[in-house]
C-alpha cells in the first residue's frame, strides 16, 4: 500500500464517519436549540429540560437511521476488504 492510497483511505473514512454521524449531530442541535429557545422565553434554567429531549431524539434518530448507516458501513467494508484482496 503506497502512501496516495494510505491518504486516499484515510480521507474517504473521515467522510463515511462525518456523513454517518451528521443527521444524528444535526437533530441533537435542532432539538437543543428549541429547548434553549423555550428555556429563554419561560425563564426556567434547568440543565435536565434541554439534556434530556436532545438524548431522546438522537437515540430515536440513531434507532431510525440504523439500517442505511449499517448499509453505508457494510459497503465501505466490502469495499475494503475486496480491495485488499485484490491486490
Amino acid at each position: 500500500m503506497g502512501l496516495d492510497h494510505a491518504v486516499e483511505l484515510t480521507r474517504h473514512t473521515l467522510v463515511l464517519a462525518l456523513l454517518i454521524a451528521a443527521p444524528v449531530l444535526v437533530i441533537g442541535l435542532f432539538v437543543g436549540f428549541v429547548a434553549s429557545l423555550l428555556q429563554a422565553v419561560t425563564q426556567l434554567q434547568e440543565q435536565t429540560l434541554s439534556l434530556i429531549p436532545k438524548i431522546i431524539a438522537m437515540v430515536i434518530c440513531t434507532v431510525l437511521l440504523l439500517p442505511w448507516m449499517g448499509q453505508h458501513l457494510l459497503e465501505y467494508a466490502r469495499q475494503i476488504f475486496g480491495a485488499g484482496l485484490s491486490q
